[in-house]
C-alpha cells in the first residue's frame, strides 16, 4: 500500500519540478545563445533565415519559436554581440540583417570552451557543440569526447544490469525497447571511438618531428705532390 504524502511533501515536490524546469530553461538559453551565435559567426542572416537555419540544425530536438529567437537577439545586440541593420527601405524587424560583431566572436569562443559535465550527458547539448567543433581548441574537442564516451559507458552497463534484473519481470515491448536503447548507446560509442581515434591522428601529424640533423663533415683537400 503506498503511504499518503506527508505535510509539506507536495511543496517539496512543487520546489523540485520548479528547479527543474529552471535549469531546463538555462540549457536551453545556453543552447540558443551558442546556436545563435555559431551561425553568424558563418555569415550575417536575416532573421528569418537564422530561423530557417535553427530548425534545420536544431529543428529535431529543439523546437525554437520566433518568440525565442528575437528575444535572444535583443539580448545580444544590448551585450553589443550581435549588431542589426534594416535592409534598405525595410522597418519589419523580419527584414533586419544580423551580424557577429568582435565581442560577439568573443563570447562564442567562451562559451564554446566552457566545458561542464552536462554537456556530455545531454545528447542535445553535445550535438550542438559538435556541429561547432570546427571552431573548438583540439583539447577541449577531446575532454567533450571522452566525458560522453564515458558517460555512455555508465548507461549501457547499468541497462545491461537492468535487463538481467527486469526482462522476466516486464512484457516484451518493452524489453524490446531497453534493448534498442542499448544498441543505440553501443552504436555512438563506436562512433565516438572512431572520432576519438581520428583526432588523435590528426593531432600527431601536426606535431612537429624533432629530427636531430646530422652536420656533415667537410673533407679536407688532399695536399697536391
Amino acid at each position: 500500500m503506498t503511504a499518503p504524502l506527508g505535510p509539506g511533501t507536495i511543496g517539496r515536490l512543487d520546489i523540485s519540478v520548479r528547479y527543474i524546469e529552471d535549469d531546463f530553461r538555462e540549457v536551453s538559453r545556453q543552447v540558443l545563445e551558442l546556436a545563435v551565435l555559431g551561425l553568424l559567426k558563418e555569415r550575417p542572416m536575416y532573421g528569418y533565415e537564422l530561423k530557417k537555419q535553427l530548425d534545420e540544425r536544431l529543428g529535431h530536438t529543439w523546437r525554437i519559436s520566433y518568440g525565442s529567437l528575437y528575444p535572444m537577439l535583443k539580448k545580444l545586440s544590448k551585450a553589443e554581440a550581435v549588431e542589426m541593420e534594416y535592409a534598405k527601405g525595410e522597418t519589419s524587424r523580419r527584414k533586419n540583417v544580423y551580424r557577429l560583431t568582435a565581442k560577439g566572436e568573443e563570447l562564442f569562443e567562451q562559451l564554446l570552451e566552457e566545458s561542464s559535465p552536462n554537456d556530455a550527458e545531454d545528447r542535445e547539448a553535445f550535438m550542438l557543440r559538435f556541429a561547432f567543433f570546427r571552431h573548438t581548441k583540439p583539447e577541449t574537442r577531446r575532454i567533450l569526447l571522452e566525458r560522453r564516451r564515458g558517460y555512455l559507458i555508465e548507461r549501457v552497463a547499468r541497462m545491461k544490469q537492468s535487463l538481467k534484473t527486469l526482462k522476466e519481470r516486464i512484457d516484451a515491448y518493452s524489453l524490446e525497447l531497453m534493448k534498442h536503447g542499448e544498441l543505440e548507446m553501443e552504436h555512438e560509442i563506436a562512433w565516438l571511438d572512431g572520432l576519438i581515434e581520428s583526432d588523435r591522428k590528426a593531432q600527431r601529424k601536426k606535431k612537429p618531428r624533432n629530427r636531430t640533423a646530422k652536420t656533415a663533415v667537410p673533407t679536407r683537400p688532399a695536399d697536391a705532390g
